[in-house]
């Protein structure tokens, strides 16, 4: 493990670079500001190159809306109006996304400085603490995500602990483009979610109501297809979206694989595994030429795309749907792995 100051934020806090793993396996470069995955280097079916998006200094992180890389936190994905109920009190939550709650708030857990807890050759261990009463939600938080790289896997342990009854919903919003940071779009890229229903929303997105079936839509990934042809399709939840930023009802329980993604030209293959009952896949659909890459460059749209294992959207305001409620004494666990190789191995 290498570890060294990588800039500054606006606010004066030291941001550290942790770069875990070796060549030829995968090699991890993970930001304390958001625990960050910030490079990911591999040659899986190719030359050696970086498949994780990311910005190139602090003030760039902080200055998006995209959440390159972050880890996501209190809240992953959307609670509608900012508001919910739980133990019988009214909850009002920080809003930014055309009137509801997203990702954790204004200042969720992707724009902190994390502790570095623990760090070694292949793992690093960061710890984070959300004050009773952050961005609206009771209760004070410990958090706590453990990177680990073996060969050419990647594994990411999200924790968190309450002092008060809360809602706890994380995950990693890593953005992968297997040809390289820089390289293009994901149009070519293979997509399969072992998924037989995903959740339709509103324009705001929001559940709509209940999950509906893929089969005969734009949606239905259960074999392996082309993601370009499928955000472009004339159907109103892809207009909706501009693409698809979508839950996915992922198949069967527990550990078990969430996704499949291969780029052709790349030769590569990512595996997602996931413990989470949902997956968020969102295909970069407001990357709009605002952002900055680490090279200078510039996103747009379809320049990466987000698998996002978590429970499902609005959860909390859906009780026949997995809860997201965290007590005291309990602990709050959420699993993910990426595994890379060279197709037809």
């Amino acid at each position: 493990m290498r570890i060294s100051e990588w800039g500054t934020t606006p606010s004066g806090e030291t941001v550290h670079r942790l770069v875990l793993g070796s060549a030829p396996g995968a090699v991890l470069h993970v930001l304390t500001l958001g625990a960050t995955v910030h490079r990911l280097e591999v040659e899986a079916g190719g030359p050696r190159r970086n498949i994780a998006l990311g910005h190139r200094d602090p003030a760039d992180y902080l200055g998006s809306s995209d959440y390159i890389g972050g880890t996501i936190g209190r809240y992953a994905n959307r609670i509608a109006g900012g508001r919910t109920t739980l133990d019988g009190d009214e909850l009002t939550l920080g809003a930014h996304d055309r009137g509801n709650h997203l990702h954790g708030g204004p200042d969720g857990f992707d724009r902190r400085v994390w502790e570095v807890a623990d760090a070694g050759e292949d793992h690093a261990v960061l710890r984070l603490v959300s004050p009773d009463g952050d961005q609206g939600f009771p209760g004070t938080v410990r958090a706590q995500v453990t990177f680990t790289v073996t060969g050419h896997a990647v594994g990411v342990e999200l924790e968190a602990t309450t002092d008060a009854p809360t809602l706890v919903n994380l995950t990693s919003h890593a953005y992968f483009n297997l040809d390289g940071d820089g390289a293009g779009t994901i149009d070519e890229h293979r997509l399969t979610v072992p998924a037989e229903r995903y959740t339709p929303v509103d324009a705001t997105g929001i559940p709509l109501g209940d999950h509906a079936p893929v089969a005969g839509t734009a949606f239905d990934f259960r074999r392996p297809a082309a993601i370009g042809p499928r955000v472009r399709r004339d159907e109103e939840q892809i207009v909706l979206a501009r693409g698809i930023d979508h839950n996915y009802v992922v198949d069967g329980e527990g550990w078990r694989t969430a996704a499949v993604l291969e780029s052709p030209a790349a030769g590569t293959r990512l595996i997602l595994r996931s413990d989470q009952p949902g997956l968020q896949v969102y295909t970069g659909n407001f990357l709009d030429g605002s952002r900055r890459t680490a090279q200078g460059g510039l996103y747009r749209q379809g320049d990466g795309i987000a698998l996002e294992p978590q429970l499902h959207p609005d959860s909390p305001n859906r009780p026949e749907w997995p809860s997201a409620v965290l007590r005291p004494g309990e602990t709050y666990r959420c699993r993910l792995e990426w595994e890379l190789s060279a197709i037809g191995r």
